[in-house]
């Protein structure tokens, strides 16, 4: 989980989040940007590569305006810029402007250390954004979720949870906001189970298990049997991104006994199998292909689109026929 400095105000000039971890990345910038809209509806929002800001774009970003508009300006893969520019942002620590919000996502490694170390001395405000690599940092998560959502669920619940999605903190997090809209009253093991180890034609996970094996027809129709059930669409996209990501993890791994690789892989052991099981002829092109229609789905049933469900079609289908590649 992020963890905040002593300086928790998200209008702090400067914030820095530091670490690997996309999902606690995003909500360290969403965290902010919330904050700046709702002390100023106009917030003006500038999200930008470190490739995008390069040497004197940040003194035109933050330069006085004539509106004196409040601005937040957020700068990804900080470690990653230049030299010439990590000379602007540090003269920028020493002076931040008003009414702008600097926000600095940096791996939190060597690279670009300098720059991490100049922004801690100005007294930035930090959100520690680890990879959550262990298993037991992955259960702490799914229970804060539960706790910052207003719900219980019990200890079984958690690593029930756990052991069925494995260490996407994305999917994870989809998991229990799908569970607290659906459930009432505390959430125990055996709700888990109904939905993610056997919620019958209607599980999203029978979809993405169908799609992954080629399967396409069947795959389909359990796409439309879950939609039909009131299964949400983000749950389906969330389940086939698991299955493709669990193939591609899988096939890039060294071999071993499935509880060496499920410890190396953050998957529970019985999954090991079923992906073995699931893969053989997958090829990389075939994963990566599999994974941008996952993610062309994802942003379909998140608004970019105007069908969701004809956008979980095609990604069906285009993971099916990734999958078929290998028995031509």
């Amino acid at each position: 989980m992020a963890r905040n400095s002593a300086q928790d105000n998200p209008l702090a000039p400067v914030t820095i989040a530091v670490g690997q971890e996309d999902l606690l990345l995003d909500r360290a910038v969403r965290e902010v940007v919330v904050a700046a809209r709702a002390a100023d509806a106009d917030t003006d929002v500038r999200d930008l590569t470190s490739d995008q800001l390069q040497p004197g774009t940040l003194a035109e970003l933050t330069s006085p305006s004539l509106f004196a508009e409040r601005k937040v300006v957020v700068v990804r893969n900080a470690q990653d810029l230049s030299a010439d520019t990590i000379k602007d942002v540090k003269a920028y620590l020493g002076a931040p402007a008003e009414e702008i919000t600097l926000v600095l996502l940096h791996a939190g490694a060597a690279k670009g250390k300098g720059l991490l170390d100049a922004a801690r001395k100005a007294g930035a405000r930090e959100v520690a954004c680890p990879k959550m690599t262990k298993p037991a940092d992955r259960l702490a998560f799914v229970r804060s979720e539960f706790r910052a959502l207003g719900r219980s669920a019990t200890p079984e619940a958690c690593q029930a949870l756990v052991d069925s999605i494995g260490s996407d903190l994305r999917e994870l997090a989809s998991a229990v906001t799908q569970l607290v809209s659906d459930i009432e009253g505390t959430i125990d093991e055996a709700v888990v189970g109904r939905y993610y180890t056997g919620r019958a034609e209607a599980s999203s996970f029978t979809v993405a298990d169908r799609a992954v094996e080629g399967r396409a027809a069947e795959a389909l129709e359990a796409l439309r049997w879950s939609l039909a059930t009131g299964v949400a669409p983000v749950m389906i996209t969330s389940a086939l991104a698991q299955g493709v990501r669990a193939i591609g993890k899988l096939s890039s791994a060294r071999g071993g006994r499935p509880a060496d690789l499920a410890r190396e892989l953050g998957m529970p052991p019985w999954k090991i199998d079923r992906v073995r099981q699931q893969m053989r002829g997958w090829t990389p092109d075939g994963v990566s292909v599999a994974l941008r229609a996952v993610a062309e789905a994802d942003a379909g049933v998140k608004g970019g689109g105007d069908d969701p469900e004809y956008a979980l079609e095609k990604a069906v289908v285009a993971i099916a026929r990734a999958a078929r590649v290998r028995r031509g």
